[in-house]
């Protein structure tokens, strides 16, 4: 064990004091994990949207002061009871969705919806004792899904930590915590493209991109990509895509526009954008007898799919995913593996890096569309 363990940590974190307000560099103190819990010393930490939606106080319950931070790559620093398939020195990813491997979908080959660690964006304390693991002048702070990475250390559920190859570099892995393993893994495991088949993929932010870029590592002959911005395009030839389709530029349904450009329709779409007509037009734009598509985009609460049952009765399958179908202890190690072996690549979707220090330089750099994955880099 370290020389800190058992003991309380006081190291810098980037606080959220308010919605929507710059986070402030702040020195914490980091309580000791507790049964089942892992401290972690973050070393790259990458903004995702979600941080920004709900540092926006979107759409749900705002807690305040909080971390954020969901996507990022440290080692272990300590151990909490119980745990004991980690140890101090091992390099992880701290996960936003976890794996208990004891509960039906754990155990289930088909699904990684952990019934106790699942995605929980309201909880902002621990699962052990519902208590914080960070205080501020003995006020508690908040964690953001189990992981709260825009700190120097933090504290997360075993369950939601992958511990992966120690020679992968952490500031370029660091990005399949979350928004690029999510794509990926829609198109991989989800959609299965076969070798010299046509995907349409719908909205062209980090997502979108990762669907392509799985595309592309599954041999598609055709890739076309669907945007509203016109700006996105030209980077998006990187990741894959072929074509490009801006639903502005037609009179008509983009369904209807793709099915032309196909004779009858692609094999394959991926739909990326929480958009329901979005949704809507990537399942009527599959080809009948055959097509699959896929929806990845997380929609607004009130929003319904209406299609009619024909697109259905026509042999065309809707799916939908969560973060790819990955499981994350038990397979995210192996898409660390992808990328060393130069089979998927992440360089392309690092766009910025930022010290610590100018962490809110990354959230200016997404609210103005100018960034795919910004790393933060903790110490400097």
């Amino acid at each position: 064990m370290s020389n800190t363990a058992g003991q309380v940590i006081r190291c810098k974190a980037a606080v959220a004091w308010e919605a929507g307000k710059p986070l402030v560099i702040e020195e914490v103190e980091v309580a000791p994990p507790q049964k089942m819990e892992v401290r972690l010393k973050i070393l790259f930490a990458s903004l995702c949207h979600t941080d920004v939606y709900f540092w926006e106080a979107k759409g749900q319950t705002p807690l305040f002061p909080r971390i954020f931070g969901h996507e990022a790559g440290g080692i272990v620093e300590s151990v909490g009871e119980g745990v004991t398939d980690l140890q101090p020195g091992d390099h992880v990813l701290p996960m936003f969705t976890g794996e208990c491997k004891e509960c039906s979908h754990c155990k289930s080959e088909e699904s990684n919806m952990c019934d106790l660690l699942r995605i929980n964006t309201d909880r902002g304390a621990m699962l052990h004792d519902g208590q914080t693991r960070f205080y501020k002048n003995g006020q508690p702070i908040y964690h953001f899904l189990g992981t709260s990475t825009f700190s120097e250390y933090t504290v997360v559920h075993v369950g939601c930590v992958a511990k992966i190859n120690p020679a992968a570099p952490l500031d370029k892995v660091c990005v399949l915590s979350c928004g690029i393993s999510t794509g990926l893994g829609a198109t991989l495991n989800v959609a299965k493209p076969k070798k010299g088949s046509t995907v349409a993929i719908f909205g062209l932010g980090a997502v979108g991109l990762a669907a392509a870029e799985g595309a592309r590592i599954s041999g598609a002959s055709r890739i076309i990509g669907v945007d509203l911005n016109a700006g996105r395009f030209n980077d998006a030839k990187k990741f894959g895509v072929t074509e490009f389709v801006n639903p502005k530029d037609y009179d008509k349904p983009v369904q209807q526009v793709i099915a032309e450009m196909t004779g009858g329709g692609v094999d394959r779409s991926v739909e990326c954008t929480g958009n329901v007509n979005a949704m809507i037009s990537a399942f009527e734009c599959v080809h009948d007898g055959w097509g699959v598509a896929v929806l990845v985009g997380v929609p607004n609460k009130d929003d319904a799919f209406k299609t009619h049952p024909v697109n259905l009765l026509n042999e065309r399958t809707l799916k939908g995913t969560f973060f790819g179908n990955y499981k994350p202890r038990s397979d995210i190690p192996g898409v660390v593996e992808k990328y060393m072996n130069k089979e998927l690549e992440l360089e392309k979707f690092i766009t910025h890096e930022v010290p610590f220090s100018e962490i809110n330089k990354a959230f200016d750099y997404m609210l103005r569309g100018e960034s795919l994955r910004c790393i933060i880099r903790m110490e400097g």
